[in-house]
């Protein structure tokens, strides 16, 4: 259960008191309870919001939670990860985009090699809604490649941001990314957690697909094509492919990396966690000064989550 300050357990009073005044029956009676419709990381971000501005974004984040999408398919994760094993991504894509439909969406960074999930799975579901978290704190050159590849490959994009700007966060919280694991634990829940979740809410999402790979981290090594996220399902296609698959892709579509990748960069995300690696690194070891390799955005959102995965985490 969530230990919460008495200032936001008092917000979440009253916002479930205007909720039940707008016509909107609260099914819970105490501020506690309320919290099992909010996620571990919106009660996070809410908790950092100041005072004065805290009460509205409780009542926001509680009239945008509301239980399990009875659309989301029943699945059987064993005996589909079985079926997809050797399959290559193409049919993975396809698979997802009969299985789920409008509900499926795809999550991009526009990172150095994103064009080669956006080109895969628009060749097999051409309007699928691409959702792009924009932190605030992207390089110049990761809004220009966002720009040049949505207008190359016509993308269905919607861009979701945190209801602050980067500027107010910093203005309130100081250099969270000089804070140490827990600083960019938090920044990371503000700008990009926190803003994918109103984007799956909104969009009614059942599915995601993400282009995590197997070599890319250690949280990663043991996942299987499709999980189980939450209430809804997450799909790997290219959870298999080498650096030199990405590569020979890219080349044989004539697709672009991300500008920095020439400058060194293997792994693009915000300019205060991103460095150029040597030949003799890791791609991800430019990322997050060493502390951490995951963003936040593909790991568990709480203990029985991760454990109901059977894996090592998103």
């Amino acid at each position: 259960m969530p230990i919460m300050n008495p200032q936001l357990a008092n917000d979440l009073t009253e916002a479930r008191d205007d909720v039940a005044r707008r016509g909107r029956p609260s099914d819970v009676s105490d501020p506690v309870r309320v919290t099992v419709s909010l996620t571990p990381e919106q009660l996070d971000w809410l908790d950092a919001q100041p005072a004065d501005s805290r009460s509205q974004a409780v009542r926001h984040a509680i009239d945008q939670s509301r239980g399990t999408d009875d659309s989301t398919p029943a699945i059987d994760l064993e005996k589909t990860n079985a079926d997809l094993v050797g399959k290559p991504a193409n049919q993975v894509i396809q698979w997802a985009a009969d299985t789920f439909g409008d509900g499926l969406l795809l999550s991009t960074s526009f990172g150095v090699q994103s064009a080669v999930m956006l080109h895969l799975v628009t060749q097999v579901k051409p309007d699928i809604p691409v959702v792009f978290i924009d932190t605030g704190f992207h390089f110049l050159d990761t809004y220009r490649f966002a720009d040049r590849l949505a207008e190359r490959l016509n993308l269905n994009l919607k861009v979701y941001q945190a209801p602050h700007s980067s500027a107010w966060t910093l203005a309130r919280h100081g250099k969270l990314w000089e804070q140490g694991e827990e600083g960019m634990t938090k920044l990371d829940r503000i700008h990009k957690v926190g803003p994918m979740q109103r984007a799956l809410r909104e969009l009614k999402a059942t599915a995601t697909l993400a282009g995590l790979r197997r070599g890319q981290t250690e949280h990663r090594q043991n996942l299987p094509h499709v999980v189980r996220q939450g209430e809804r399902y997450k799909v790997h296609p290219i959870l298999t492919w080498t650096t030199k698959d990405i590569h020979d892709y890219l080349t044989e579509h004539d697709l672009p990396f991300h500008p920095l990748h020439d400058q060194g960069y293997a792994s693009v995300g915000d300019w205060y966690n991103t460095l150029p690696v040597t030949a003799d690194q890791h791609e991800r070891e430019g990322r997050f000064g060493g502390l951490k390799q995951e963003c936040g955005l593909h790991v568990p959102e709480s203990q029985e989550e991760d454990e109901s995965r059977f894996s090592s985490g998103l």
